[in-house]
């Protein structure tokens, strides 16, 4: 779509498998996107060419097996996409230099075998990043000349389980913009000098931390909001129960001010021309997902340009809202509730639906599944329990060892207090989530059946132990900082034994809450052995358990026909144990 109202172009025609992400270039001709095979997480980059949108994506890393795990732009590089790319061992990403025009790959820096990932400057200044055997986190400086590293900084990886974000290397390549929690509790702003490795802070907050969610998920926009002419930083993003967001920018401030008068929701993804005169930016809001505007700084014009949901009507949606209880020790929990609509708000059937992660947290905005469930008729929350990001490191080291303890004693303290406050029908209370939310789904109904009338897991954990093994290798260089620190290490006798009594599969006699299990077969993280053996177990009780497997999908489903089926099977599931309206089809 042209920034001047104009009818949009459909420019990528795969029908088999969803686009992740996309990114222009440079040059308005070429637009990339990334997408991977059937849920196995090989990314590959591909080049969209505008000036012919009907002819074919050209794969930029057409390399079997391979994966793309970080790609940036550099603004001193144009017509270039530099990469990380493990095309020679799949165990280690070297730094790959593409032409986009082209699609000629010249290796920058090959991995000399303990780099656990790569950042690059506007010039192609290389730094990296390692995770030491006995874990944290070190940034190294890159020596291309001799192809060695330079440690520079170390961090402590208990006080940051998902690594650093953000770390974006300074437009002159002397310092690196890091999200640190050195002496503070909270992940504020610093900058990192590249030779002395000294840290000075750039931004904070005295109450949040920085939004640190894009480094977990890339629908979330960065933490920084940087100049497109200079690569400065104008603004920084930090999370309470809404975005707060300090402007460092004299002349973004006037821009900002504007930019926010367009919507009531979160600013969310923010891009402009190099003048810094015309931009688009999107929101992120409960009932109005993605709005999409266009402003003109010199002329002060701005008009609405597209909604990615049309067909959705904010007035029928639900509003999610911030709520807060102190769990049985007396810590300070966050959830976020979301209401049916048009209906009293008095002994519903309640839904918890629990985050992945778990280093990782809900927050405000749009969720497809979460306005479902509320259009059923369920009152959602979601809670932030203990080891969730974003309430500093004491919150999160909270969890340490807590695994089906404490944290899951936040749950049912978040439904005690649903039912207290009156919003929540004690006799129908379900569980839900995926990954980590699916471990807790199914922590659920073998450490606490009589809570929950109804589970789902979603690629859910069911042996500790096992889902650490069998992890691939590009996800288990952080495991030292999280797993291992968090719950154990899976190959110390002891530590086993703790993880398998935490473990679902160790628990399945307690099992007598229906339960529905849904999986892909290619997911690569939570592998499907994990749900088949729990299906068996609680089958094999007579307990009622329906499974969902999909063939083309991995560990977050994507296609579009997946998701509905799936969903369609867990609202009839949900309604009949639940009390739930079901849809007439």
């Amino acid at each position: 779509m042209d920034a001047d109202p104009a009818d949009a172009v459909c420019v990528t025609h795969d029908h088999h498998r969803d686009v992740h992400g996309y990114h222009w270039t440079d040059d308005p001709r070429w637009l990339l996107y990334t997408q991977d095979g059937d849920g196995d997480e090989n990314w590959h980059l591909h080049r969209v060419d505008l000036n012919d949108p009907d002819a074919p994506a050209v794969d930029l890393t057409p390399f079997p097996g391979a994966r793309v795990l970080e790609f940036w732009l550099p603004g001193g590089l144009p017509g270039t996409v530099v990469a990380e790319l493990n095309q020679r061992r799949l165990d280690q990403f070297d730094v790959h230099r593409i032409d986009i025009a082209t699609g000629r790959t010249t290796m920058m820096a090959q991995n000399p075998g303990h780099i656990g990932g790569w950042l690059c400057g506007r010039n192609g200044e290389l730094f990296a990043t390692v995770i030491p055997a006995t874990g944290g986190h070190e940034i190294h400086a890159w020596d291309t000349a001799t192809g060695t590293s330079r440690p520079i900084a170390a961090y402590d990886g208990a006080d940051l389980p998902m690594g650093l974000t953000p770390t974006t290397v300074t437009p002159d390549g002397s310092g690196i913009w890091i999200g640190s929690n050195r002496d503070s509790d909270l992940i504020r702003l610093v900058r990192l000098d590249a030779v002395t490795g000294d840290e000075t802070v750039v931004d904070s907050h005295p109450a949040y931390e920085l939004d640190t969610r894009a480094g977990v998920h890339p629908m979330y926009p960065s933490p920084l909001i940087l100049s497109e002419r200079t690569g400065e930083v104008l603004a920084v993003r930090y999370l309470g129960e809404r975005q707060v967001i300090h402007v460092l920018d004299p002349h973004f401030a006037d821009v900002y001010e504007r930019l926010s008068a367009l919507n009531d929701g979160d600013l969310a993804f923010v891009s402009s021309d190099e003048s810094e005169r015309r931009w688009v930016v999107s929101f992120t809001h409960d009932t109005e997902p993605g709005v999409t505007y266009y402003y003109d700084h010199d002329t002060g014009e701005s008009r609405e340009l597209f909604r990615p949901y049309p067909h959705l009507d904010p007035e029928a949606l639900a509003k999610k809202r911030p709520v807060a209880f102190a769990a049985r020790d007396g810590l300070r929990v966050h959830a976020y509730l979301t209401l049916p609509v048009g209906v009293e708000p008095v002994a519903l059937p309640l839904l918890l639906f629990v985050h992945g992660g778990p280093w990782f947290r809900d927050g405000y905005g749009y969720e497809s599944r979460i306005q479902l469930l509320a259009n059923r008729g369920y009152a959602v929350l979601q809670v932030n329990m203990r080891g969730s990001s974003g309430y500093g490191k004491a919150f999160t080291r909270a969890a340490l060892g807590e695994f089906a303890g404490r944290m899951h004693d936040d749950l049912v303290d978040a439904v005690d207090w649903a039912v207290k406050a009156g919003y929540a029908d004690p006799d129908r209370v379900g569980i839900c989530g995926g990954s980590y939310g699916g471990y807790s789904a199914l922590v659920g109904v073998t450490f606490t059946p009589d809570v929950f009338a109804a589970a789902v897991d979603i690629c859910g954990i069911s042996n500790l132990a096992n889902f650490m093994r069998t992890l691939p290798e590009f996800a288990r260089i952080q495991i030292g900082n999280n797993w291992y620190t968090y719950v154990g290490n899976p190959d110390i006798p002891e530590q086993e034994a703790d993880m398998l009594a935490r473990s679902p599969i160790t628990r399945v006699d307690q099992v007598s809450t229906p339960l529905m299990v849904i999986q892909g077969s290619n997911d690569i993280r939570v592998v499907k052995e994990e749900s088949d053996l729990m299906v068996e177990a609680v089958r094999a009780r007579g307990v009622e358990v329906e499974y969902i497997v999909k063939d083309d999908e991995g560990h977050r489903f994507q296609n579009t026909e997946n998701l509905i089926d799936a969903y369609q099977v867990m609202e009839r599931f949900l309604a009949r144990h639940l009390g739930g309206r079901q849809t007439q089809r």
